[in-house]
């Protein structure tokens, strides 16, 4: 397994694949508004807190039919692009590829594998703090960790092999049997501060932390994701939620990927973050009036936009 498509080439891809790339695997980029700007420049800038990397020269795309067929896709698309999916990553398979969605929310796993077959599919969360701040460049402020699962089965050899090439490239990497109780374990962070950077008027996440008013929202929403997430199965401990709450607050203020789709004018993804995860608490009988609330609130600023 040497050959990797990054399908999703915004701030996420840019940076995963820019550190693969830097290991001597054979990395190659799906680009669509930045493609002649990068190979102009010929490279991928990626910055972190010490210092910069990059990854030149960059094999870059304009379509997944020029990059053929590969070993491993890695999907970092937005889930409002789930549609387009299959089209694009029909031309990448060959026998043996393998598909990895690092998407946000519930649901990417499931679609790609009903497309391409279960055996296929792993999936990933990505606890990173980075944004793209210019044409095939990007800056990280916090890079925490990567967890990796297969999709509905247990750690594989395969696995353990694409958590060394991350592991490689100076990420932190693990891998787990249950992707579903990651895909929860997420959420802890995502339903309060993607959705409440949005619903308090655009805010980065030092704001949301540093109001007494939304600090107690925040942390009321991460409480109600963890006994939803125990109803299904998926226990996530106190100190968990404490952990990533004073990790937020020490974060330098940070916006969520949703409010920069949000101020962007771009789709936002409400139902793998919002929606869907909430409709799976309340039919396992879980009450949850402050998700219910950011939701619809979600979704009347939405309806606004259109």
């Amino acid at each position: 397994m040497k050959s990797i498509a990054i399908i999703g080439s915004g701030a996420l891809g840019l940076y995963y694949g820019t550190r693969l790339g830097l290991t001597g695997l054979d990395v190659r980029f799906l680009l669509r508004a930045d493609l002649e700007a990068v190979r102009a420049r010929g490279s991928i800038i990626v910055h972190l807190k010490d210092r910069t990397l990059e990854l030149k020269p960059a094999a870059v795309f304009g379509t997944t039919a020029e990059i053929g067929p590969v070993d491993l896709v890695i999907v970092t698309t937005k889930t409002t692009s789930n549609p387009d999916l299959p089209a694009l990553i029909a031309p990448l398979l060959g026998p043996d590829t393998a598909i990895l969605t690092l998407q946000n929310g519930l649901g990417s796993d499931q679609l790609l594998a009903d497309h391409f077959g279960p055996l296929r599919i792993l999936g990933g969360l990505a606890f990173l703090g980075v944004n793209r701040t210019g044409p095939g460049i990007v800056t990280c402020i916090q890079d925490a960790e990567l967890i990796l699962g297969e999709f509905g089965r247990p750690i594989s050899e395969r696995l353990r092999l694409i958590v060394s090439f991350f592991a490689q490239a100076g990420i932190k990497t693990k891998a787990v049997d249950s992707l579903a109780e990651v895909q929860w374990i997420k959420l802890v962070w995502n339903v309060p501060f993607n959705g409440l950077s949005i619903t308090a008027g655009g805010v980065t996440t030092d704001k949301i932390t540093g109001n007494p008013a939304l600090a107690e929202e925040a942390q009321g929403l991460m409480k109600e994701v963890q006994t939803a997430a125990a109803a299904l199965g998926h226990i996530i401990p106190d100190e968990y939620l404490k952990t990533r709450y004073e990790g937020t607050v020490r974060m330098p203020p940070f916006k969520p990927s949703s409010l920069v789709d949000y101020l962007g004018g771009r789709p936002v993804e409400v139902e793998a973050i919002w929606g869907k995860p909430l409709r799976q608490a309340e039919a396992a009988g879980v009450d949850c009036p402050r998700w219910r609330r950011l939701y619809t609130e979600l979704l009347r600023l939405l309806s606004k936009k259109e």
